[in-house]
């Protein structure tokens, strides 16, 4: 870490327990390419421009860079969608994941969002579209070079959702995402190097879809189909990744069809799951399953959040952890005021003197600002084009504030296992009607059971618990349970922005910041 910097590098890594599943930042692409521009030289941020408390390096904003960052973090999440795919070209955006350090771990995210958004066209379930082929031989290419763990390039089932772009797509049924999904799989399986482990992703909207998807897609799992080249863990989507009745119930199946061995499948990954409650929920299940059948076996999940807020303005000010209650992040608007540019007060001293966060946490980003760091185009600034900008933030104001919000969100990620350890309890997490009963009580038990149908019949004995957890943007769990699109206020309080819709299956953070750049 630079010798001037100010502030204490603060070492997440460290901070994370082993037994604790684990949060991967779905990390923009926005987020890194002015950093991996700067790194290159190409001074993408003018000295001047650069907040004094950063001595003049925003490469400590990197949480990959375990000498330089202002907080380190070696984990992440990062999308073949958003990636430039050319592995040949030498591209200064993609230089944080490409060149980041050894012992960092990144997960590929394949890209199926993209297809359901009709930005990769083609025609999916022709295993003979030259569009198509072209692309998965992109995808496969990209994650065997980069990433460490990869997901097979599944159509979401969501994308039954978009009609209007079936025309980008050609996915009318869910036995099309199959079919396309299966013609993806069985490229991956027979033309991956091995450099990347390959996690086989589980879709459907209900559990009828999702337990014809599980036992059609199972094989290319299993060691007695490929001995050889068989996919090395399981990525849950649709309602398989937060409805809990079913999540614990497709676990049950994995142990028992021989599907979750050590060694063979050690990670499973929940997609777009920002819930509080959920991190430790994720933890118990862990924990259980390492206990009594794959003791390498972990949890991850991801979600892109303090992206996609801060591309809305809104930062991560505060997170509650009551007893029996629901626990929250809090986002709110923050400072954005031509006023301020040339405001020398600390950032978090000027937030709260002048009402703009009634409480506000501060990070390590945040305590090497000043107000004006934020808010650095004054009254006349004028723009690219010579015309006066509409706010006061520029590129860097949105980076800082991303940055800020990643770290909040993995310290309260941390705080939420910390907390659950000291015996909090989220109300969602326990149930005290007739007698107490806690989620990590019952999955402890579930389990401890060696014979599938009794762990089965256990989960379907407390249907009307699972039932009482709240599934963040997807609805709830439980064997009646379908999926809906809830608003961002489910996950987080938000002050004054109620309308602010999150759901990370259909909408894209980068996608917000490039029009922003723009």
């Amino acid at each position: 870490m630079n010798e001037k910097n100010m502030t204490e590098q603060v070492n997440l890594s460290a901070e994370h327990k082993d037994d604790w599943a684990l949060f991967l930042p779905a990390v923009s692409s926005f987020f890194i390419a002015g950093l991996g521009r700067q790194r290159k030289g190409m001074d993408y941020f003018p000295e001047e421009r650069i907040p004094a408390g950063l001595n003049g390096d925003v490469e400590c904003l990197n949480f990959l860079n375990s000498k330089q960052g202002l907080y380190n973090y070696k984990w992440g999440l990062y999308s073949a969608g958003h990636a430039d795919l050319d592995i040949t070209s030498d591209n200064p955006n993609e230089s944080i994941i490409r060149e980041r350090e050894e012992g960092t771990f990144m997960l590929g995210d394949s890209g199926g969002f993209q297809i359901m958004k009709g930005q990769w066209p083609a025609d999916w379930k022709d295993p003979n579209c030259p569009k198509a082929m072209k692309q998965r031989k992109k995808v496969l290419s990209w994650m065997d070079e980069y990433m460490d763990y990869g997901m097979c390039l599944d159509i979401p089932s969501m994308i039954l959702m978009k009609t209007d772009l079936v025309d980008k797509h050609g996915i009318t049924t869910i036995e099309e995402c199959k079919i396309a999904t299966h013609i993806n799989n069985d490229y991956f399986i027979h033309h991956r190097s091995g450099a990347c482990k390959f996690l086989n992703v589980l879709q459907g909207q209900t559990h009828k879809q999702s337990d014809e998807w599980y036992e059609e897609f199972k094989m290319y799992a299993d060691p007695a189909v490929y001995p050889d080249n068989h996919f090395n863990g399981w990525a849950f989507g649709g309602q398989n990744k937060i409805d809990i009745h079913l999540m614990l119930r497709r676990i049950v199946f994995l142990i028992h069809d021989g599907l979750l061995g050590e060694g063979k499948h050690d990670l499973l990954h929940c997609l777009g799951t920002s819930i509080l409650e959920y991190a430790v929920l994720f933890t118990d299940i862990q924990k259980a399953v390492r206990k009594y059948h794959n003791p390498n076996f972990m949890i991850t999940f991801d979600c892109a959040s303090p992206f996609f807020g801060a591309a809305k303005g809104l930062a991560y000010n505060n997170s509650t952890f009551e007893h029996n209650t629901k626990w929250t992040y809090s986002m709110e608007k923050t400072a954005e005021n031509k006023d301020y540019a040339d405001d020398s007060r600390p950032f978090i001293d000027a937030v709260l003197q002048d009402g703009i966060h009634e409480k506000f946490t501060d990070s390590p980003i945040t305590k090497a600002l000043v107000l004006k760091d934020l808010c650095y185009r004054g009254h006349g600034f004028l723009g690219q084009h010579g015309k006066e900008t509409k706010t006061s933030w520029d590129t860097l104001s949105y980076t800082l504030l991303q940055a800020h919000n990643v770290y909040q969100h993995m310290f309260s990620v941390q705080e939420a296992n910390r907390q659950y350890e000291a015996g909090v309890i989220p109300a969602m997490l326990m149930n005290e009607t007739f007698e107490r009963i806690t989620f990590s009580d019952l999955v402890d038990e579930i389990f401890s059971l060696q014979d599938k149908q009794k762990s089965l019949d256990l989960i379907d004995q407390h249907s009307k618990f699972w039932m009482q957890i709240k599934a963040g943007s997807s609805g709830y769990s439980g064997k009646r349970a379908v999926n809906a699109n809830t608003m961002f206020d489910e996950l987080f309080s938000v002050a004054e922005e109620p309308e602010v819709n999150t759901d990370e299956e259909l909408e894209d953070s980068d996608e917000l910041m490039q029009a922003i750049d723009e």
